[in-house]
């Protein structure tokens, strides 16, 4: 018998067609590109943390620009250091996006966890504040009020022996942990119960503007920390409406007189309790609010989106770079839906 020819018919220019199909159905990243201004980004990420300079020369350190944009490609689609060096040996937009087309080597996973131990979280509040001014740049001015609110975000789980505990709470080292058992075991991380189910890691609170849904403000914990012992650090004096949104956890009598006292509209919602319950006026009033409050909860579930509130760090220095990046990463989206619309749906590896 004759074998079958083969469908697949090779073509010397295939690769070619294959990117302008890409380029017809849309790249994403492309997107991104064109509305983000990554070298102003990578020169506020370098007046915070400067590049080094070895005296012994060697290979130069990539380009700071090239290596945010793998910080912004890692937190977009939830990706570790291991994954992110694999996507950009694998994936041709990726290269593109970070101008390694024409590399001969690419960043590996040690030189993406250098860079971040780098940069810190200096690096990351800056990356965040210069994002905040080319939002600004672009006229998305902080407007309608805004929403303040937290966010669980677990972190891997830790287990200790009831002697570990007990030396750990007297600020003591267990004698028997070496030091890579050390490193691996997280004791900033706390657990909190919230909706009768536990959780062990961090909070992000931040705060939204009602208008564009993008994050003003944000700040960082242990989870165990209650969402309102922030609000006052995540309360934007910028927003052009003095309306303040926020759910029943927020409410108290003094917190009521300061913003009055500053001049805000306080929209916190009411809550009752066993002997006290909400009338019905009250309870209008936070069906009202709560309309308007959820839009917080699209900001936390795009977060979702882009991989989900996870973190895979240990420490609070390192949850407090990953959970900035995330909301880096998420007002970055957010600008580039409101300037040219919705980024079309990509596959997360």
């Amino acid at each position: 018998m004759t074998p079958r020819k083969s469908a697949i018919k090779t073509d010397l220019f295939a690769a070619d067609f294959h990117q302008q199909k890409l380029d017809q159905l849309g790249d994403p990243l492309l997107r991104i590109a064109s509305c983000i201004d990554f070298p102003a980004l990578a020169a506020e990420v370098d007046r915070v943390a400067p590049r080094p300079t070895s005296p012994q020369g060697g290979r130069p350190p990539y380009p700071t620009e090239t290596m945010v944009r793998i910080l912004v490609l890692k937190r977009l689609y939830n990706l570790s250091d291991e994954q992110m060096e694999y996507q950009l040996l694998d994936r041709h937009s990726y290269q593109r996006f970070c101008g390694l087309v024409d590399a001969a080597r690419l960043p590996d996973r040690t030189t993406i966890w250098h860079f971040e131990n780098r940069i810190g979280v200096a690096g990351a509040e800056a990356l965040f504040a210069a994002v905040e001014q080319q939002i600004l740049q672009h006229g998305y001015v902080a407007r309608g009020g805004q929403i303040i609110d937290a966010t669980l975000v677990p972190a891997p789980k830790q287990h200790f022996s009831r002697d570990d505990k007990e030396q750990i709470k007297k600020n003591a080292m267990p004698a028997d942990w070496s030091p890579a058992k050390r490193r691996q075991k997280d004791l900033d991380a706390t657990w909190t119960k919230k909706h009768g189910k536990s959780t062990y890691g961090f909070k992000l609170s931040i705060g939204v503007d009602r208008k564009h849904k993008l994050i003003r403000k944000l700040v960082t914990d242990t989870a165990s920390v209650h969402d309102s012992r922030h609000f006052e650090v995540v309360l934007d004096d910028w927003n052009t409406s003095a309306e303040v949104y926020a759910d029943r956890g927020y409410p108290s009598q003094e917190r009521e007189e300061q913003l009055k006292a500053q001049g805000y509209r306080s929209r916190i919602q009411r809550k009752g309790s066993r002997n006290h319950p909400l009338s019905e006026c009250q309870q209008r009033r936070n069906h009202k609010i709560a309309k308007v409050r959820a839009r917080v909860e699209h900001v936390f579930g795009a977060m979702e989106q882009m991989g989900g509130k996870c973190i895979r760090t240990i420490g609070q220095a390192r949850a407090d770079f990953a959970l900035t990046m995330m909301a880096v990463t998420y007002n970055i989206k957010r600008l580039v839906f409101l300037e040219v619309g919705p980024m079309r749906a990509v596959a997360c590896p």
